[in-house]
């Protein structure tokens, strides 16, 4: 029945997407040639003539909507995927188009149009994703298109599982029933009943119609696992395992193969393929370099100043730990008095350190002591984005004290970052700030990165813990 489900909705979906690209086109010609917001020059193409490339490239449309998985349901597809996945087809799309009126030679055809096209098609597919979620969403709350669902095993995971289930009714689960050896029948888990043994499967399967088989046996039942899976193989049961040691890994591992025998990665690192590293290292380039130009008159002004105010050099360098683990030296503005190596190797900065001028106090207030930072962005040191390294003394402290602090290192440290955007700079937990800097690792997108620069610019930069 789900999969009846999932194949008319899919049909839906084709059709949708089909009508929204034709009511973008529609707009956009409105908006190119009839509304007069754009001068209309003499002798442009037939309205014939504009759909007609459009209509033909719809099949290519859709198959980039395939391949992008945007007809791929899932009930918990995060909104921020799929919305990246709807921009990128569209922008592939859009190339297609132009690559295809190139190669007939139709240069006439408006680029305005192109653009105002895409910028549609982006906006109404989106809105017509947004939709179907909702809809679907309430029609789960009230009782359709449901995933009918029985648990095998009963222990902490299956608690865990019941917990999230009954948080998200939209998700659409109807959980039949738990089979359990460690249980009487009817005993009750979060609601739900034990209506038999493990060996009751085959039995249970014929008589009713489940679409998944959830298996949360604890890990000492793990000998039962082969034949619960052959049984649910035998009966044609989707089945899906919840692991007992992920309470031991973090949330989102991967799996890898190698000839066959698969390799479970139990952290997914996004910034470990080549091919996000690449994009990240442009943007940091790109963003630094401009940066610089925005903010040299600033940087001269601040060093002139700090030159006036107070002996010693203008750029203060520090020891900190990296990528891999490696030391650097990271580049500020001078904001303290010059102090012996071995004092501010190990010593905190905290909130009326005497060490500061009066200067140096509200340049750290307003984080422009971190300028010359973009310097170590260009030299590959440091990201615009990332983790905010920490002194080797500390580190050292912090790797015995703190579980998973070390892992900050698989990524180049930032300038800014998702911790320091939310107010976990200075003398905060650095518990909590861990937290966070292991939440931007695992998660890391483009976009992610774009938001927490955003973030940065509108409220960043001044902060109460900066001192």
């Amino acid at each position: 029945m789900i999969k009846e489900n999932q194949k008319y909705l899919n049909r839906l979906l084709v059709l949708l997407d089909v009508v929204s690209i034709i009511m973008s086109f529609l707009i956009s010609w409105y908006i190119r040639f009839e509304s007069g917001l754009i001068k209309v020059g003499i002798g442009h193409l037939s309205f014939k003539e504009y759909i007609v490339p459009v209509l033909t490239v719809i099949p290519i449309y859709l198959s980039i909507y395939s391949f992008l998985n945007l007809y791929t349901i899932r009930r918990f597809k995060n909104v921020y995927e799929e919305f990246l996945n709807i921009l990128i087809s569209n922008m592939l799309g859009l190339f297609i188009l132009a690559t295809m009126l190139f190669l007939i030679k139709q240069v006439h055809y408006s680029r305005y149009l192109l653009l105002i096209f895409t910028f549609n098609t982006i906006i109404i597919t989106t809105i017509e994703r947004g939709f179907i979620r909702a809809f679907l969403r309430i029609i789960r709350k009230k009782g359709y298109n449901l995933k009918h669902s029985l648990i095998v095993g009963c222990s902490e995971l299956t608690v865990e599982f019941l917990k999230r289930i009954e948080r998200n009714k939209h998700w659409g689960y109807s959980v039949e029933g738990i089979l359990d050896d460690n249980r009487n029948l009817g005993y009750k888990v979060k609601g739900i009943n034990i209506i038999g043994k493990i060996y009751d499967l085959e039995r249970y399967l014929e008589g009713h119609y489940i679409d998944e088989v959830i298996i949360t046996l604890s890990i000492k039942e793990y000998e039962k696992l082969k034949w619960v899976i052959g049984i649910c193989e035998k009966m044609g049961v989707r089945t899906q395992i919840i692991p007992d040691y992920y309470k031991y890994i973090p949330a989102r591992p991967y799996v890898e193969e190698i000839e066959g025998l698969p390799i479970i990665n139990i952290r997914h690192v996004p910034l470990d393929n080549i091919f996000n590293k690449t994009i990240k290292r442009l943007l940091d380039l790109v963003v630094s370099v401009v940066a610089i130009i925005l903010f040299s008159p600033i940087m001269i002004i601040i060093s002139v100043i700090i030159k006036l105010t107070s002996s010693g050099p203008i750029i203060f360098k520090q020891e900190r730990v990296g990528l891999n683990r490696k030391i650097f030296n990271m580049y500020k503005f001078r904001s303290m008095r010059v102090q012996k190596k071995e004092e501010e190797k190990i010593q905190w900065t905290t909130k009326d350190d005497p060490r500061k001028t009066k200067f140096g106090s509200f340049i750290r207030k307003t984080s422009m002591d971190e300028l010359p930072q973009l310097f170590n962005v260009i030299k590959g040191d440091m990201s615009i984005i990332g983790p905010r390294p920490e002194r080797p003394y500390f580190v050292d402290k912090f790797k015995e004290e703190i579980p998973k602090y070390m892992i900050k290192h698989q990524v180049r440290p930032g300038i800014t970052g998702w911790a320091q955007v939310n107010g976990l700079r200075g003398d905060t937990s650095i518990t909590k700030r861990i937290e966070y800097d292991l939440y931007y690792i695992e998660n890391w997108s483009i976009w992610f990165d774009i938001k927490i620069l955003c973030l940065t610019v509108f409220k960043g930069f001044i902060n109460k813990n900066a001192y």
